[in-house]
């Protein structure tokens, strides 16, 4: 004990004792721990046979049932192999779906990067591999369609090699095996080294902590409500559980496993529907359940768009160089994507202004929406309620809707290269211009479409792009004032315009 009358020796003794405890509480910890279940994300291109590996492991036929047969949403599946369970989790393969294939990436413990024999690596491969370098997945190749009879393994190994993915026995330590989703040929032996690369994490979860997990999806269902899809990492989630997000809670009224059951109780890794929300939480957000302090928190603002953005509206009348948009979809996971889509249309003479974004049904709210701002209403896997269709019809308002996200751009730029054509009533050439002193401004042209008229409003484009508007003042053909000019004649014109018209210009008259 004489040890212990020095200073030193006394705080030395109780540090030791504070590791001690500490120690035991870890020690204590670890005992509470259970294995769990691998969660998987499948990867890859469009079309490389994810949604068919899937299948073929689960015994249904999804992929016939998708539109346009691509994958359009997240889905979480569990299955068994060898008595053990494995949560997989169908991310899209678009390009649309980026944001959504990463997320998927960071709910996972281990990935399987789905890459076609026949076809190697394409864009969604290579954005794929910088998610998973990013997030730091552990993942496994699966070289499938090797029934094929153009497949070349050795070419898709190559190819990886080229963007560092190195397989076991080709210079690296990334499992591999080839399959044939079609067929079932090596898919036994994937799931045996998804099983094995779970092992080797280490996957464990605390029975007695609070039950949290990771939001995949998100949607108004017109019956149900708000439905929420989420993963559960850790604890065990209960019917009846206070829930919460960084943006939403409630309580859960409702809990269902992955084949739509009503059940009282999930433990990891099982996939979830959870029904109780009181307002939309943002995918890819964590959430806590069980006796847990909710904190008033603001409604999510996917539902407040509306009323944010009604000061920045563009009337019909001043939105010739805006393109308005009202966005419906089935998830917030769908909305997204598609915002993506048509943020990256290449419109010469527009921008692209979105008025308002939410999930749910086209409603009478959305059609005069549109009436007051001059916008089309894009709608993508979702309806059309009838009274919006009958109102829609009445005022003249668009209205795209369809459940394969690709089509919808392409739909819009001929909707809108059709509008342009009815509208345009006269086009002409600028080839020389002769006073240019104040605002009025002598030039000559060329009619190259339709009639073009006298004392009409015009827009000037240089380039394919509106550089500025302005007004005929007067015409003449011959040297003779006119009222108008026809296609394939020349003409003398004065323009009233802040803007300065320069040889190669071209008017548009427009109705």
């Amino acid at each position: 004990m004489r040890l212990l009358q020095s200073p030193c020796n006394y705080l030395i003794f109780l540090l030791i004792l504070q590791d001690m405890e500490q120690d035991s509480q870890l020690l204590s910890k670890n005992k509470n721990l259970l294995p769990r279940p691998p969660i998987v994300v499948i990867l890859g291109h469009v079309d490389h046979g994810k949604t068919t590996l899937l299948d073929y492991i689960r015994k249904t036929n999804l992929a016939a049932k998708e539109a346009g047969e691509i994958t359009q949403s997240i889905g979480a599946y569990e299955v068994v192999h060898h008595n053990k369970k494995i949560t997989f989790i169908d991310t899209p393969g678009h390009e649309a779906f980026n944001k959504m294939r990463e997320r998927g990436a960071n709910v996972a413990d281990v990935a399987v990067l789905v890459v076609a024999a026949d076809e190697s690596i394409k864009p969604q491969t290579k954005e794929s591999i910088e998610i998973l370098n990013k997030t730091k997945t552990p993942f496994i190749v699966a070289i499938n369609k090797i029934d094929k009879p153009t497949a070349n393994i050795n070419k898709v190994i190559n190819d990886l090699m080229d963007f560092n993915v190195l397989l076991e026995k080709y210079g690296g330590n990334i499992p591999w095996q080839a399959i044939s989703a079609k067929t079932g040929d090596g898919v036994s032996e994937l799931l045996d080294l998804i099983i094995l690369m779970g092992e080797m994490e280490n996957l464990t979860y605390d029975p007695k902590a609070a039950a949290s997990g990771v939001i995949i999806e998100s949607k108004l269902d017109s019956k149900r409500g708000i439905t929420v899809s989420a993963i559960l990492k850790n604890g065990i989630l209960k019917n009846g559980d206070l829930i919460a997000t960084d943006s939403a809670s409630g309580k859960i009224k409702t809990l269902e496993n992955f084949l739509g059951q009503r059940v009282e109780s999930l433990s990891p890794s099982a996939p979830a529907l959870i029904l109780g929300f009181e307002t939309m939480p943002e995918v890819g957000e964590e959430f806590f359940a069980g006796e847990i302090d909710l904190v008033e928190i603001q409604p999510v603002k996917i539902f407040e768009r509306k009323v944010e953005q009604t000061e920045n509206f563009v009337s019909p009348e001043d939105s010739r160089n805006y393109l308005n948009l009202i966005l419906k979809a089935d998830t917030s996971g769908s909305l997204e994507a598609l915002k993506n889509v048509l943020s990256s249309l290449p419109l010469k003479d527009k921008k692209v202004k979105f008025l308002e974004e939410a999930v749910g049904d086209i409603n009478d709210s959305d059609v005069k929406l549109a009436q007051a701002t001059g916008a089309i209403i894009i709608g993508f896997k979702t309806k059309i309620q009838k009274t919006a269709q009958e109102l829609a019809k009445i005022h003249s308002i668009k209205i795209i809707n369809s459940e394969i996200i690709y089509e919808i751009g392409k739909i819009l730029e001929e909707s809108l290269a059709e509008e342009k054509s009815q509208k345009t009533i006269a086009e002409l050439e600028v080839l020389a211009v002769f006073n240019q002193k104040t605002k009025k401004q002598i030039i000559g042209g060329k009619v190259t479409t339709g009639v073009f008229k006298n004392r009409s409003r015009i827009k000037i484009m240089r380039n394919s792009e509106e550089i500025g508007w302005g007004k005929v003042i007067n015409l003449q053909s011959q040297k003779q004032d006119v009222e108008e000019v026809r296609s394939g004649n020349e003409c003398g014109l004065l323009i009233e315009s802040d803007t300065k018209i320069s040889i190669g210009d071209h008017l548009i008259q427009e109705l």
